[in-house]
């Protein structure tokens, strides 16, 4: 992946610095935690200072060295994989931030889910909007996170385990749900936002839209 005109790439390590992105009304940072080499998000509005945590994966410690004084308003989970929430229950009483999950995979994770989010709703950064769309086949109710950065910033979407450099996220060799998966990141994502749109995944390097576009007849193709 190459770096933007910050010089972020995307290219973290476990054990190693977060990345950090400045962009025009947002900040972008991002951290890779576990023996999953799982990313975390923390994005934080430049008018309030509010943050989102996007995945408390985990090792507690590590996130909140990475959270520092930032004032954590929600952690919203991805999906309920049980690699994505390991450190939610001492990230949420360490901030008193609110959790949210889609329905769908809230039963799988470690604490009540406060608000639950569903295809089309919103989540606020502060002043900064994040729209919820709801990729199904990696898990039931596995979201991706649109933000519409505008002019100057560009369209980001965080993934989760929906899709990576490559590929759509693992469907245990199901051909419904891998069709399920497919259609909806199509249909949902390269179908809505533009090439330039940056992905942040829930584990590697980050991609592009238009970088993975012109795959995906291949990896409907070969059924993964």
């Amino acid at each position: 992946m190459s770096a933007d005109s910050s010089g972020y790439t995307g290219d973290v390590e476990v054990g190693g610095p977060p990345a950090t992105r400045v962009l025009p009304g947002l900040t972008i940072a991002k951290l890779a935690v576990s023996e999953m080499a799982n990313n975390a998000y923390l994005l934080t509005d430049e008018a309030t200072g509010d943050s989102v945590l996007v995945d408390a994966a985990a090792d507690p410690a590590a996130l909140q060295a990475f959270i520092g004084d930032a004032r954590v308003t929600a952690v919203v989970t991805t999906h309920g994989h049980w690699d994505h929430h390991r450190a939610l229950p001492e990230v949420v009483a360490a901030s008193g931030a609110v959790t949210m999950a889609h329905p769908a995979d809230a039963a799988d994770l470690p604490v009540p889910v406060t608000h639950p989010v569903e295809h089309g709703d919103t989540v606020a950064v502060g002043d900064q909007v994040l729209e919820v769309v709801h990729l199904r086949g990696h898990t039931p109710g596995s979201v991706a996170l649109v933000w519409r950065g505008g002019e100057g910033a560009g369209t980001h979407v965080f993934t989760g385990d929906s899709l990576f450099p490559g590929g759509v996220g693992n469907t245990q060799q199901d051909p419904q749900r891998f069709a399920q998966l497919v259609d909806d990141v199509e249909e949902r994502l390269f179908g809505t936002l533009p090439d330039d749109t940056w992905v942040y995944p829930g584990h590697g390097s980050d991609t592009t839209l238009g970088a993975e576009r012109p795959h995906l007849a291949e990896w409907r193709a070969r059924g993964w």
